[in-house]
This record gives structure tokens, sequence and C-alpha cells, in this order.
């Protein structure tokens, strides 16, 4: 038997009750208990955004958000942007521009950029840059991911 609590949390629209130490982030829950790996551990710092997931539609960084704070939130991970295997319009627009190098920030990205497009349907490039400012990406001059962001926003990049 656990000394740890057992919490509730919804996760891409699953209710999954987990016991969690009090100083377990969100991050080493959704990865080491939910087998959810979308999320990656970069910075562990909350600096570099791979680990970003939506939390009660906000992307917040799971590496900074302790599991047990998340109780009764709604959460988001790239895994459920686009259920049921196929792509979502941002996957389908990385894809189609060529935007994805070695691939450990596109979570991150994904999730952030689908915040940006459901806050700001129609983004500037400047817009973009300043919404994505916080996800780094140490492969790329971000040029390509500005524009799959602004091909999804025009309505590209849809998935077949």
């Amino acid at each position: 038997m656990s000394d740890r609590p057992a919490i509730t949390l919804t996760v891409n629209g699953k209710d999954c009750t987990v016991a969690v130490d009090g100083a377990e982030t969100l991050l080493e829950t959704l990865r080491d208990r939910l087998s959810l790996t979308g999320a990656k551990r970069g910075c562990n710092q909350g600096v570099c955004g791979a680990c970003t997931v939506m939390i009660d539609g906000r992307p917040m960084r799971s590496c900074l958000s302790l599991t047990a704070n998340c109780t009764g939130s709604d959460i988001v991970t790239v895994e459920g942007i686009a259920p049921n295997g196929s792509l979502g319009r941002m996957q389908a627009a990385l894809e189609e521009t060529g935007a994805v190098q070695c691939g450990f920030c596109t979570s991150g990205m994904i999730v952030t950029a689908e915040a940006l497009l459901r806050d700001n349907p129609h983004p500037s490039a400047a817009d973009v840059q300043a919404g994505l400012s916080g996800n780094l990406c140490r492969c790329s001059g971000y040029r390509m991911i500005v524009e799959a962001v602004l091909l999804a926003a025009a309505g590209g990049g849809e998935s077949a």
C-alpha cells in the first residue's frame, strides 16, 4: 500500500487516478505513470518549452506544475491534440513545410501554437514569433516553424 495520496486528473478527456508524491511534477506523472511521452524533459526548469501541455486551456510548463495542484484540471497533451492517430492541423503544417528537424521541441511547439491559433486565428508573423518565444528549438532558425503556424492559420496543413 502506498503512502502517496491518490488524485484524479482529466488527461486528454479521460479521468486518470494516480498516487503521487507531493513534489511530483505533472511531467513526471504524464511520462512515468501515464506513459504519455509527448511532453519532453528538456531543461527541467521551465525555460525551453519542450514539456508544454495545456492546463485548463492555457499552455503551461509541466516540469514546473505539481501534479497535486492539477486535481480537477483539464490537461491536454500533444497526444490529445489529434486523437485517433490522425495528424492535427499543426502537425500536418509542420510536416508540409519541413519545419521538423530533430523533433525534440515539436510537441511543445504544437501545443503552444494550437493555443495561439485558438486565441488569435489569423496571426501575423510577428504574432507567431511572440507567441512561440517561450519555446526553444536548437536545430532551426524558426522560419519554417513560423511558416507552418501561418499555414495552419490559413487553413493549410489539414490532415487527410
